[in-house]
């Protein structure tokens, strides 16, 4: 297959800068306020002409490293029946992911593969689907998937599905620090409701709200960012694996400007006050024998995009 057939696109991890979760509604999700922050740790998805579906999944996390499916049970695969069904076209492609994200860390890797997707047969197939469409059918496949096709900073509402971009000045450098295996989101949350029925933690009417760290991010102050940082979830991951506190306890040791748990973790992102201080955190993280792999990143960054 000449090279030229191929479409090549980037998928960017994502962190949560807040994560306010309200109770549980009755469709079986949380109600959310959440900020997402695109950062610059991609997946690679690789779309081909192909005679019906097939996927390959490489690098950390792959499918020979028995993580990551390959077949119609991965998002990359449910994302390309999806599109085919909207846009009456036959479901034909051969489809490559590079995995670079870190699986089950609380970035969004398998959600951000799936919106890269979306964009990739979209161009392979020529499907000229509206942005709009294509923000409705990644809603259908994950709460996370419609942040990965706007990327930079954005406020999610609903389950994080409704996503709707904010003003963010300036670039922010994290060190984000992935310790032991990885946790299943539904059992955080499924924690976070426990802790809240017996008073572990106090119980809410609704998610907190996001105002003060948009606040801090159209202001552009690290210390007023870092200080509005938040992670309704951070208790009950705790609660899920005591020895994460000392992973956050050692990036704060190291002298990060402040650090929380993405999402469900278990990644710890430390804010680090520079370009510079990033460079000098992350050599110390991969020092301290916590973290099985430490990544320098920036954020925002875009979506997935087309580069290739």
């Amino acid at each position: 297959m000449n090279d030229r057939d191929a479409v090549v696109v980037q998928a960017p991890a994502k962190i949560n800068v807040h994560l306010g979760v309200g109770p549980l509604r009755e469709d079986g999700y949380h109600a959310l306020h959440t900020v997402y922050l695109a950062v610059s740790l991609h997946d690679t998805v690789t779309a081909r002409p192909g005679e019906g579906l097939s996927l390959r999944m490489t690098g950390e996390g792959g499918a020979g490293a028995g993580q990551v499916p390959a077949d119609r049970t991965n998002l990359v695969w449910r994302a390309a029946e999806l599109l085919a069904r909207h846009a009456g076209v036959p479901a034909d492609a051969d489809l490559d992911v590079v995995k670079r994200i870190p699986v089950a860390g609380g970035l969004a890797g398998g959600s951000a593969d799936a919106a890269a997707t979306l964009v990739a047969l979209d161009a392979l197939w020529g499907t000229r689907a509206a942005h709009e469409d294509l923000l409705r059918l990644a809603a259908e496949l994950g709460s996370d998937v419609p942040f990965g096709l706007v990327g930079g900073v954005a406020l999610g509402t609903g389950r994080g599905e409704q996503v709707s971009p904010v003003l963010a000045t300036g670039q922010w450098h994290w060190v984000l620090g992935i310790a032991g295996e990885g946790l299943s989101t539904p059992a955080v949350y499924g924690e976070l409701d426990r802790m809240r029925a017996d008073g572990r933690v106090p119980d809410v009417t609704g998610p907190s709200p996001a105002e003060p760290l948009l606040a801090a991010l159209r202001g552009g102050s690290t210390a007023g960012f870092a200080a509005a940082l938040a992670n309704d979830l951070q208790p009950a991951a705790l609660a899920l694996r005591p020895d994460l506190r000392r992973a956050l306890r050692a990036a704060e040791d190291a002298g990060a400007v402040a650090a929380l748990l993405s999402g469900s973790g278990p990644t710890v992102a430390a804010l680090a006050a520079d370009e510079r201080d990033a460079v000098r955190l992350a050599a110390e993280l991969s020092g301290v024998g916590v973290f099985r792999t430490v990544r320098a990143v920036t954020g925002p960054v875009p979506g997935a995009r087309l580069v290739g």
